[in-house]
């Protein structure tokens, strides 16, 4: 069982930045795909971005692509989701979740899931 953590949510301006990281303690991420997904109220989980476990490739959802990146660090066991350009079409709560996936942009390939960080920008 691995226990994934999110961070770094909160509130910022349109055109604003956050980062969002994932740890899993006491255990490694290492060997796995990790993803970023997000819910609006009301609205079904979506597909944000993800990363293979040794950082080869990357995939991102049409809606974040050049605002949004995600990369790791197999050292410090943490993967980060940098989002710039915030918009309010982007306000939700993100999970990060990990696996060995095959279709990295679904969520029922990842094992592990984290709670959730809120992200909420205002116009």
């Amino acid at each position: 069982q691995v226990h994934v953590v999110e961070s770094g949510g909160g509130a910022v301006q349109a055109g604003g930045s956050l980062r969002l990281s994932c740890a899993a303690p006491g255990r490694t991420l290492n060997n796995y795909a990790v993803g970023w997904f997000r819910q609006a109220p009301g609205k079904e989980r979506e597909f944000v971005a993800a990363i293979s476990w040794n950082s080869g490739s990357t995939f991102y959802t049409d809606s974040v692509k050049g605002r949004f990146t995600i990369s790791r660090d197999n050292v410090k066991n943490i993967v980060y989701l940098q989002m710039n350009s915030l918009k309010p079409e982007d306000t939700a709560v993100y999970y990060c979740a990990a696996g060995r996936v095959r279709d990295y942009s679904d969520g029922s390939d990842y094992e592990y899931w984290g709670q959730g960080t809120q992200v909420t920008v205002s116009s």
